[in-house]
Protein backbone atom coordinates (compact mmCIF):
# COMPACT_ATOMS: atom_id res chain seq x y z
CA UNK A 1 0.00 0.00 0.00
CA UNK A 2 1.54 3.22 -0.79
CA UNK A 3 0.94 6.64 0.66
CA UNK A 4 -0.44 9.63 -1.61
CA UNK A 5 1.04 12.83 -2.09
CA UNK A 6 0.38 15.47 -4.27
CA UNK A 7 -3.18 13.80 -5.07
CA UNK A 8 -6.43 14.76 -2.58
CA UNK A 9 -6.56 12.27 -0.25
CA UNK A 10 -9.81 11.10 1.51
CA UNK A 11 -10.13 8.94 4.68
CA UNK A 12 -12.84 6.52 3.05
CA UNK A 13 -11.61 6.64 -0.67
CA UNK A 14 -8.84 4.44 -1.95
CA UNK A 15 -7.08 5.07 -5.13
CA UNK A 16 -6.73 1.86 -7.55
CA UNK A 17 -4.30 2.51 -10.22
CA UNK A 18 -4.76 0.69 -13.49
CA UNK A 19 -1.99 0.63 -15.99
CA UNK A 20 -0.68 -1.33 -18.73
CA UNK A 21 1.29 -0.86 -21.96
CA UNK A 22 -0.11 1.02 -24.91
CA UNK A 23 -2.82 -1.47 -26.44
CA UNK A 24 -2.98 -4.09 -23.68
CA UNK A 25 -6.70 -3.15 -22.96
CA UNK A 26 -6.27 -1.11 -19.77
CA UNK A 27 -9.64 0.84 -20.77
CA UNK A 28 -11.75 -2.68 -21.43
CA UNK A 29 -11.19 -3.55 -17.61
CA UNK A 30 -11.71 -0.14 -16.39
CA UNK A 31 -15.16 -0.87 -18.29
CA UNK A 32 -15.06 -4.20 -16.11
CA UNK A 33 -14.54 -1.84 -12.68
CA UNK A 34 -17.34 0.54 -13.97
CA UNK A 35 -19.96 -1.87 -14.68
CA UNK A 36 -19.73 -3.38 -10.59
CA UNK A 37 -20.85 0.29 -10.12
CA UNK A 38 -16.87 1.43 -9.09
CA UNK A 39 -16.29 5.13 -10.69
CA UNK A 40 -13.45 4.90 -12.84
CA UNK A 41 -10.93 8.33 -14.08
CA UNK A 42 -9.26 7.22 -17.25
CA UNK A 43 -6.43 9.84 -17.73
CA UNK A 44 -6.10 9.79 -21.19
CA UNK A 45 -9.44 10.35 -21.98
CA UNK A 46 -9.49 13.47 -20.04
CA UNK A 47 -5.94 14.24 -21.05
CA UNK A 48 -7.43 14.29 -24.62
CA UNK A 49 -10.43 16.85 -23.80
CA UNK A 50 -7.71 18.84 -21.47
CA UNK A 51 -6.21 19.33 -24.80
CA UNK A 52 -8.79 20.73 -26.64
CA UNK A 53 -8.69 23.86 -24.41
CA UNK A 54 -7.43 27.16 -25.01
CA UNK A 55 -4.84 27.30 -21.94
CA UNK A 56 -3.05 23.59 -23.43
CA UNK A 57 -3.23 25.01 -26.97
CA UNK A 58 -1.46 27.98 -26.37
CA UNK A 59 0.93 26.28 -24.42
CA UNK A 60 1.59 23.67 -26.92
CA UNK A 61 1.86 25.76 -29.58
CA UNK A 62 4.41 27.94 -27.89
CA UNK A 63 6.35 24.77 -27.10
CA UNK A 64 6.16 23.01 -30.31
CA UNK A 65 5.44 26.19 -32.97
CA UNK A 66 2.86 27.20 -34.88
CA UNK A 67 2.19 24.56 -37.23
CA UNK A 68 1.22 21.78 -34.65
CA UNK A 69 -2.37 24.03 -34.56
CA UNK A 70 -4.85 23.17 -37.85
CA UNK A 71 -8.00 24.20 -37.66
CA UNK A 72 -7.50 25.95 -34.04
CA UNK A 73 -6.57 22.89 -32.51
CA UNK A 74 -3.68 21.11 -31.73
CA UNK A 75 -2.85 18.48 -34.74
CA UNK A 76 -2.45 15.56 -32.52
CA UNK A 77 -0.91 13.05 -35.33
CA UNK A 78 1.71 15.46 -36.35
CA UNK A 79 2.30 15.89 -32.65
CA UNK A 80 2.60 11.94 -31.51
CA UNK A 81 5.40 11.62 -34.30
CA UNK A 82 6.95 14.38 -32.75
CA UNK A 83 7.60 13.37 -29.07
CA UNK A 84 7.91 9.91 -29.92
CA UNK A 85 10.90 10.47 -32.02
CA UNK A 86 11.95 12.71 -29.29
CA UNK A 87 12.52 11.91 -25.59
CA UNK A 88 13.52 15.24 -24.48
CA UNK A 89 9.63 16.86 -26.31
CA UNK A 90 7.80 13.98 -24.97
CA UNK A 91 8.80 14.78 -21.83
CA UNK A 92 8.35 18.62 -22.63
CA UNK A 93 4.77 17.70 -23.36
CA UNK A 94 4.12 15.77 -20.29
CA UNK A 95 5.27 18.51 -18.24
CA UNK A 96 2.49 20.18 -20.38
CA UNK A 97 -0.29 17.72 -19.91
CA UNK A 98 0.47 15.82 -16.63
CA UNK A 99 -0.53 18.83 -13.99
CA UNK A 100 -3.57 19.94 -15.92
CA UNK A 101 -4.70 16.40 -15.82
CA UNK A 102 -3.68 16.25 -12.03
CA UNK A 103 -5.98 19.14 -11.08
CA UNK A 104 -8.87 18.21 -13.33
CA UNK A 105 -8.60 14.41 -11.43
CA UNK A 106 -8.02 16.30 -8.12
CA UNK A 107 -11.57 17.85 -8.85
CA UNK A 108 -13.02 14.78 -10.03
CA UNK A 109 -12.38 13.26 -6.43
CA UNK A 110 -13.79 15.62 -5.06
CA UNK A 111 -16.84 14.60 -6.48
CA UNK A 112 -16.51 10.94 -5.66
CA UNK A 113 -14.98 11.21 -1.99
CA UNK A 114 -17.52 9.13 0.04
CA UNK A 115 -17.21 6.30 -2.26
CA UNK A 116 -14.93 3.33 -0.82
CA UNK A 117 -12.54 3.38 -3.72
CA UNK A 118 -11.91 4.54 -7.47
CA UNK A 119 -10.07 3.65 -10.13
CA UNK A 120 -7.44 5.74 -12.22
CA UNK A 121 -6.42 4.46 -15.26
CA UNK A 122 -3.17 5.84 -16.94
CA UNK A 123 -0.96 4.35 -19.62
CA UNK A 124 1.74 6.28 -18.25
CA UNK A 125 1.11 5.56 -14.22
CA UNK A 126 4.73 4.61 -13.60
CA UNK A 127 6.66 6.76 -15.78
CA UNK A 128 4.84 10.08 -14.73
CA UNK A 129 5.65 9.02 -10.58
CA UNK A 130 1.69 8.81 -10.01
CA UNK A 131 2.03 5.73 -8.80
CA UNK A 132 2.98 6.86 -5.45
CA UNK A 133 -0.20 7.82 -4.79
CA UNK A 134 -2.63 4.72 -5.56
CA UNK A 135 -3.07 2.85 -2.73
CA UNK A 136 -3.23 -0.46 -4.66
CA UNK A 137 -1.53 -0.76 -8.58
CA UNK A 138 -3.11 -3.24 -11.28
CA UNK A 139 -0.94 -3.94 -14.16
CA UNK A 140 -3.30 -5.43 -17.15
CA UNK A 141 -0.67 -7.21 -20.08
CA UNK A 142 -1.38 -8.63 -23.24
CA UNK A 143 0.79 -10.87 -25.49
CA UNK A 144 2.94 -7.77 -27.64
CA UNK A 145 1.88 -9.12 -30.99
CA UNK A 146 -1.37 -8.72 -29.82
CA UNK A 147 -1.14 -5.63 -28.41
CA UNK A 148 0.12 -4.28 -31.88
CA UNK A 149 -2.46 -5.90 -33.37
CA UNK A 150 -5.13 -3.72 -31.80
CA UNK A 151 -3.45 -0.85 -32.06
CA UNK A 152 -2.94 -0.94 -35.80
CA UNK A 153 -6.93 -2.09 -35.89
CA UNK A 154 -7.59 0.99 -33.43
CA UNK A 155 -5.38 3.57 -34.25
CA UNK A 156 -4.39 3.13 -38.49
CA UNK A 157 -1.10 3.60 -37.43
CA UNK A 158 1.84 2.16 -38.33
CA UNK A 159 3.93 -0.99 -36.60
CA UNK A 160 7.05 1.38 -36.07
CA UNK A 161 5.10 3.94 -34.56
CA UNK A 162 3.46 1.63 -32.32
CA UNK A 163 7.20 0.28 -31.13
CA UNK A 164 8.27 3.71 -30.42
CA UNK A 165 5.40 4.33 -27.99
CA UNK A 166 6.02 1.03 -26.40
CA UNK A 167 10.20 1.99 -25.88
CA UNK A 168 8.92 5.24 -24.25
CA UNK A 169 7.16 3.20 -21.90
CA UNK A 170 7.85 0.49 -19.10
CA UNK A 171 8.18 -2.84 -19.50
CA UNK A 172 5.47 -5.16 -18.57
CA UNK A 173 8.34 -7.00 -16.61
CA UNK A 174 8.91 -3.25 -14.51
CA UNK A 175 5.24 -2.34 -14.07
CA UNK A 176 4.59 -6.21 -12.65
CA UNK A 177 7.45 -5.63 -10.03
CA UNK A 178 5.43 -2.39 -8.68
CA UNK A 179 1.69 -3.94 -8.67
CA UNK A 180 -0.03 -5.37 -6.52
CA UNK A 181 -2.08 -7.39 -9.10
CA UNK A 182 -1.85 -8.69 -12.25
CA UNK A 183 -4.70 -9.31 -14.82
CA UNK A 184 -3.61 -10.98 -17.77
CA UNK A 185 -6.20 -9.68 -20.60
CA UNK A 186 -6.37 -12.44 -23.49
CA UNK A 187 -9.63 -13.86 -22.62
CA UNK A 188 -12.61 -11.58 -21.62
CA UNK A 189 -14.47 -14.18 -18.89
CA UNK A 190 -10.92 -14.97 -17.34
CA UNK A 191 -10.32 -11.50 -16.94
CA UNK A 192 -13.59 -10.12 -15.53
CA UNK A 193 -13.06 -13.30 -13.05
CA UNK A 194 -9.71 -11.56 -11.56
CA UNK A 195 -11.72 -8.13 -11.81
CA UNK A 196 -14.29 -9.71 -9.56
CA UNK A 197 -11.49 -11.40 -7.31
CA UNK A 198 -9.93 -7.94 -7.22
CA UNK A 199 -13.11 -6.58 -5.87
CA UNK A 200 -13.98 -8.61 -3.61
CA UNK A 201 -9.90 -8.13 -1.79
CA UNK A 202 -10.79 -4.85 -1.59
CA UNK A 203 -14.11 -5.45 0.60
CA UNK A 204 -12.72 -7.43 2.57
CA UNK A 205 -9.66 -4.76 3.64
CA UNK A 206 -12.49 -2.20 3.65
CA UNK A 207 -14.01 -3.85 6.14
CA UNK A 208 -10.89 -4.54 8.29
CA UNK A 209 -10.21 -0.66 8.67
Amino acid sequence: MRSPNYFLKFDMTKIIGLTGGIGSGKTTIAHYFHSFGIPVYIADDEAKKLMDSQELINLVKEAFGGSIIENGLVNREKLAKIVFNNPDKLRKLNAIVHPAVQIHFKNWLLEHNSVAYIIYEAAILFESGNFKNCDYIITVTTPIETRIERVINRDKTTRDLILKRMDAQWTDSQRISKSDFVIQNQNSEEAKKKVYEILKFLKIKQKQV
